[in-house]
Parts: C-alpha cells; sequence; structure tokens
C-alpha cells in the first residue's frame, strides 16, 4: 500500500505542476500595478493588460515593472519543475501552462495579454540562448521602427527556429512553436493596422484615447 502511494503521489506531480503554472499566469499584474496607480488598464490605451500598454497609460516605471512580473511568471513554474528533477517536457509544459494562464486567465476571464513577456519567461529558463538570439531581433526592429507589435511577432518567428537550429529538445522546440503560434495569432488586429499606416509605434505617455486592440 506504501509503493501504491508513492506512485500515485508522482502521479500527480504533472498536474499540479500545470496548474500551478497556470495559476501563476492568471495573475494579471498589469492590471494591478495600473489599478494601484488609479488607471485601468483596460480602458486606456489598446486595452491590454500587458507591459507596452501599462507604459503608455500609466509611466514607463509601471511598464518596466510590469514586463518584470509577467517575465517571472512565464520563468518561475519552469524553475520550480526544474528544481524538483522534473524532465525538459514536463518543465515546458509548466511554462506553457503559464503562458496560456496569462493569455487566457481565469481571473479576467479568460481575456489577457499577448504572451510576449511571460514566453520571454519561460524560454529565459529552459533555452537562454535562442531567447539571446530572439531578444536581438525584437530590439532591432523595434529600435528601428518603434512598433513594439512588429519586433513581438518577429521575435516569435525566431524563436523556435532559434531552438532547432542550437540543437534544443524536441520538447522545448515544440513548446517555443506553440507560444509562438499563439503570440502571431493573438496580433492579428496588428497587422491590419501596420497595413493601413495606423499602428502606434511606441511613446510613453500618462494617458490615451481607448482604441481597439
Amino acid at each position: 500500500m506504501g509503493g501504491s502511494g508513492t506512485g500515485s503521489g508522482c502521479d500527480r506531480v504533472p498536474l499540479i505542476l500545470l496548474a500551478f503554472g497556470y495559476l501563476c499566469g492568471s495573475i494579471p499584474f498589469g492590471l494591478i500595478l495600473g489599478r494601484l496607480a488609479d488607471v485601468d488598464v483596460r480602458r486606456t490605451g489598446s486595452g491590454n493588460i500587458g507591459a507596452t500598454n501599462v507604459a503608455r497609460s500609466v509611466g514607463l516605471g509601471v511598464g518596466i515593472a510590469t514586463l518584470g512580473a509577467d517575465v517571472l511568471k512565464g520563468a518561475v513554474p519552469v524553475l520550480v519543475a526544474e528544481w524538483i528533477g522534473t524532465p525538459p517536457g514536463l518543465s515546458a509544459a509548466a511554462g506553457v501552462a503559464a503562458f496560456l494562464g496569462h493569455v487566457f486567465p481565469f481571473t479576467l476571464h479568460f481575456a489577457g495579454g499577448k504572451g510576449v513577456a511571460t514566453a520571454l519567461g519561460v524560454l529565459a529558463v529552459l533555452a537562454p540562448i535562442a531567447v539571446a538570439c530572439a531578444a536581438a531581433v525584437f530590439v532591432a526592429v523595434v529600435g528601428v521602427t518603434r512598433f513594439v507589435s512588429l519586433g513581438s511577432v518577429l521575435a516569435a518567428v525566431c524563436a523556435p527556429v532559434a531552438l532547432v537550429a542550437l540543437g534544443y529538445p524536441r520538447s522545448v522546440a515544440a513548446a517555443s512553436l506553440a507560444m509562438s503560434a499563439v503570440i502571431i495569432v493573438r496580433h492579428r488586429d496588428n497587422y491590419a493596422r501596420l497595413l493601413a499606416g495606423t499602428e502606434a509605434r511606441f511613446t510613453v505617455r500618462k494617458r490615451q484615447a481607448v482604441r481597439p486592440g
């Protein structure tokens, strides 16, 4: 009976890690930090809870804090999974669960952010060299164009390619590909604005009028 109980406990570890990851991802740091400054970021700028809209709507410092928090909530479940000695596939799955928690948080009726910062946190633990490649693409694109959306999408495209090229485990590459696909789809409204020339370039403002996105 003791052996059976131990096995049952081990069988529950993946579910516990996935639940923990999703719960971490579901913490809406952008909304929380915005409200501390008396701003509901869902009603300003693009209406998104991510760091870019927080920086535009509340201020650069709060935007940076949101970025850091959203990165951490992707990294922490992966770090916990690795700390207890799970295989790369389960560590990656815990990270993807955190990413999905950010994009589809139960705390906000499943209407969350686009997932870029949380995916960054996941991959920063699993594949730091590949993340450096994707980050370089993001910085270069945003530096030249000031379109955060374009930089985010191109970095998302770069990440799984870099993972495969650098020989990371297939499970990690698959996790990156899944997150990249969601990020690309979540930016679908930005593509129309980019083509129409109406996409906002990144600037930091105190408040903005509400617009779709």
